[in-house]
């Protein structure tokens, strides 16, 4: 999967891919897994997910890396390794690309999500039951590419984050209304977005 969609300016100093982590444990069980203390050490590579990689890696048709940046869930964690030692780079962890936190809904069944995106569609800004708001989710993902921008110049950089912050980053870029990430088609694991 590739998409590319041009910055606000018109054009980027540097390249961006950005990847939602393989298959997980947390896919696999149904499960939402968004607080760093299940996340950061539980949850990791499914088999399903280490089989997602392998393929995309032998069939890579997007830019070679120069810079990987990753949220430090171990399942994100996982998914950059698998690609560094293909690439032989090193990392770097960015929690600011961590798992959107879906509060009271920690460690539920994923099929609570719908209920969260609702709200999401009335008020980007709501926190009800402890979820963090899209507009937060998107200041840090946007935070992220800012930094990068000024640091940064014509290189490649993988970001490898999870499903939900990358929809409401890519909805953003898009010039969405935050209330509506929903409404772009949902990032699979181990897809790659190009900006």
């Amino acid at each position: 999967m590739s998409n590319t969609f041009p910055p606000a300016s018109g054009r980027w100093r540097n390249r961006y891919l950005l990847m939602r982590h393989g298959h997980s444990q947390a896919n696999q069980e149904g499960r939402i897994i968004s607080s760093p203390e299940r996340g950061l050490s539980g949850f990791g590579l499914s088999s399903r997910g280490r089989a997602q990689l392998d393929t995309l890696l032998a069939d890579w048709h997007w830019p070679r890396p120069e810079r990987i940046l990753h949220s430090d869930f171990r399942r994100t964690t996982e998914t950059a390794e698998c690609v560094a030692r293909h690439f032989g780079l090193a990392l770097t962890v960015e929690p600011r690309l961590r798992e959107r936190h879906f509060g009271c809904f920690e460690g539920e069944r994923d099929d609570r999500y719908p209920e969260v995106w609702a709200q999401d569609a009335r008020d980007p800004a709501h926190r009800h039951g402890g979820v963090e708001s899209v507009v937060e989710v998107a200041a840090r993902m946007g935070q992220v590419i800012d930094g990068l921008e000024r640091r940064h110049r014509d290189e490649t950089i993988l970001l490898v984050s999870h499903g939900d912050p990358l929809q409401i980053l890519l909805a953003a870029l898009e010039g969405y209304e935050l209330s509506r990430h929903r409404e772009r088609e949902p990032l699979t694991p181990a897809s790659i977005t190009a900006l």
